[in-house]
């Protein structure tokens, strides 16, 4: 076989107290997809940022086309001809997409016209729809993942590692990244794809190379091995079997959440949410399918309070809370996990116990007359570590220094908590892993248990079928129906997404005539 284009041996990382990687040996062949795959926090993007000279590695080497390199910073990494996107972008938001890609690339007077056809034609050459004049605040996410792409081609990548591509993106853009990745390594170039999602792995790797707890536990052909196996590798056991309880609407099952005429209409723009209206009962789980950006979040936002409403009633428990604030919500129990937590769950360097306490410091859980309990906060804190199996040494570790699954962990883990009559779940598994979804799903199943109503918003039609026991659908800021979960099929739900509703079709075709 000929020399592969990456080798690292014997990769050791350490964080202080954490121990990322251990003796990690990973192989990347010319023209070739090499799927990285394991759990948050098994140390796969630890080890791919020593390989872009992110993290200087603790021991071990690295080898690019047979010979031994020193990859101190990501300059280094990019002139051998290796780029990584990341899963948060890299981008400044008020530049261009031009500017963006051709920053620190450049030196004296820069013709931007030229710039901007030649970034044109090479989004052409690889079927990436981007604006070349377009501000990167502007774009939707699906767009600026793009942008990342076209930053490391323009650099002459060969070697492209991608974190998790796929976490922000909907099914369809998901399907246009899967077309370039493929096109891409034809040419003779290499992917590492590092992911948890096993449908992109099946689809796109050639070969398997799985992680847990720091280390390589195994490498395979995609062709050998089932999906079942590679979950087992994944997580060292079998998944838990969930099964949702049976719910029937009943009259001791009183309304918990009821939604009334609810609109949001910005001046002069097109209505963010119109009429908008629904009920949740004790013990029942609503979800809400669509495309991202039809307004399921702007719908969260509204029952929580950070949302402006123009008309509508929002009640809980028959009481009228459309009137509270964000803060008198909470204070009447009810808990919203964001569909970004960094930039709504949690604050990266507050340590664990400051992030359990960010929505209670005005309740009497751990604060006594503007004191806090910081023992019994952190008392609790350990507990919840514990009880959602959050990866961390104690409570006094950084948030940002936990993995991404960790994290969501901990958020849940303190939504739950607020929550004592309800619970909005955005998006509450994007971007983790197997094992990880799993433990939110068996949470939100016992917190319905427990007579909990929850609204769950996700683009997973497979997490909406398998825990919803009814399903709303939203286009454009407007209800599509709501269904029996047993009543939708894969085909209805993605018309419904898509604005048409076949039933109606039919009733206005059968008017005309």
């Amino acid at each position: 076989m000929s020399v592969p284009v990456v080798e690292l041996k014997h990769i050791t990382k350490r964080f202080a107290r954490v121990l990322a990687n251990d003796d990690v040996s990973i192989t990347i062949h010319q023209g070739e997809v090499v799927a990285l795959l394991g759990e948050n926090g098994a140390g796969k993007s630890t080890v791919m940022k020593c390989l872009y000279g992110l993290y200087r590695m603790t021991s071990g080497a690295i080898y690019v086309d047979g010979q031994e390199q020193k990859i101190e910073k990501p300059r280094d990494a990019m002139n051998l001809g290796i780029s990584m996107i990341q899963q948060h972008f890299s981008l400044v938001p008020a530049h261009t997409v031009t500017e963006n890609i051709i920053l620190g690339t450049c030196r004296g007077p820069i013709d931007y016209k030229k710039k901007e056809q030649e970034i044109a034609e090479l989004a052409r050459e690889h079927h990436l729809d981007v604006p070349a004049d377009a501000y990167v605040k502007d774009l939707p996410v699906g767009t600026q993942q793009k942008v990342e792409i076209l930053k490391a081609l323009y650099l002459k990548a060969r070697i492209l590692i991608m974190d998790e591509p796929t976490a922000v993106l909907t099914p369809q853009e998901s399907e246009i990244l899967m077309q370039f990745i493929r096109g891409y390594v034809e040419k003779g170039n290499s992917v590492v794809l590092i992911t948890h999602k096993m449908k992109e792995v099946m689809e796109a790797a050639d070969r398997i190379v799985v992680m847990r707890d720091g280390r390589v536990v195994g490498t395979v052909d995609k062709e050998e091995v089932q999906e079942t196996d590679l979950a087992h590798m994944m997580i060292g056991r079998d998944l838990e079997d969930l099964k949702k309880s049976a719910w029937e609407e009943s009259a001791d099952r009183k309304p918990c959440l009821e939604v009334r005429d609810l609109s949001i209409r910005p001046k002069n723009q097109a209505p963010l949410l119109e009429n908008i209206e629904f009920s949740i009962r004790e013990g029942e789980i609503l979800g809400v399918a669509g495309v991202s950006g039809n307004g399921q979040q702007e719908l969260c936002e509204a029952i929580y309070g950070a949302a402006d409403v123009t008309s509508g009633q929002i009640l809980l428990d028959g009481e009228d809370i459309s009137h509270l604030s964000v803060r008198g919500r909470i204070a009447k129990g009810m808990g919203y996990l964001a569909s970004d937590r960094h930039r709504y769950g949690m604050v990266s360097d507050m340590s664990l116990s400051e992030n359990m306490l960010l929505k209670a410091s005005y309740l009497k859980t751990w604060v006594n007359h503007g004191i806090i309990k910081r023992k019994k906060l952190n008392q609790d804190t350990q507990k919840a570590i514990q009880d959602y199996s959050v990866k961390a040494p104690d409570c006094s570790v950084s948030a940002g220094s936990l993995s991404g699954g960790n994290q969501q962990k901990l958020v849940v883990a303190r939504e739950v908590g607020m929550g004592e009559k309800m619970l909005i779940f955005d998006q509450p598994t994007r971007g983790l892993d197997l094992g990880a979804i799993n433990y939110v799903h068996k949470t939100i199943l016992e917190e319905k248990e427990r007579g909990k109503c929850i609204l769950l918003v996700s683009t997973e039609l497979s997490e909406i079928f398998a825990l919803s026991d009814r399903v709303m659908v939203l286009y454009q800021g407007r209800n599509m129906g709501i269904y029996q979960a047993d009543e939708l099929t894969t085909e209805k739900i993605g018309l419904l997404m898509a604005g048409y509703d076949p039933e109606k079709e039919k009733g206005g075709n059968g008017d005309e005539e």
